[in-house]
């Protein structure tokens, strides 16, 4: 099982823990939503909770709830400058299908997960 990221994203994943002036890594987690089924979730974790799991690519580390990880596993996160728009973007091996508007997808019935 492994998380892993480009240099790039490890990079803004640095870079943004240094603006905050704390944190320790990127809490990647999803939630049910939109017309496909699921989200991905973000946000800039302070500690590792018990039932946590971290990976560290490229000197960041990203905080997946255990629970999470057979959605996320095996999930390559790069971040992307695109003209004016930056963002995170994920190649997740569980992924079966996206929306037409790119917020929300379904996962691979296969990936061992009870949706």
């Amino acid at each position: 099982m492994a998380i892993t990221l480009s240099e790039s994203a490890a990079k803004h994943i640095q870079k943004q823990l240094a603006k905050r002036g704390r944190g320790i890594g990127l809490r990647l987690g999803v939630k049910r939503v939109g017309c496909s089924g699921f989200a991905y979730t973000m946000d800039y974790a302070d500690q590792v909770e018990g039932n946590d799991v971290t990976f560290d690519s490229h000197d960041a580390k990203v905080i997946i709830d255990r629970e999470a990880l057979s959605y996320l596993d095996g999930t390559f996160v790069d971040f992307r400058r695109e003209g004016l728009s930056e963002s995170f973007k994920f190649d997740n091996p569980n992924v079966s299908a996206t929306c037409g508007c790119g917020e929300s997808f379904s996962i691979d019935k296969n990936a061992g997960v009870a949706a």
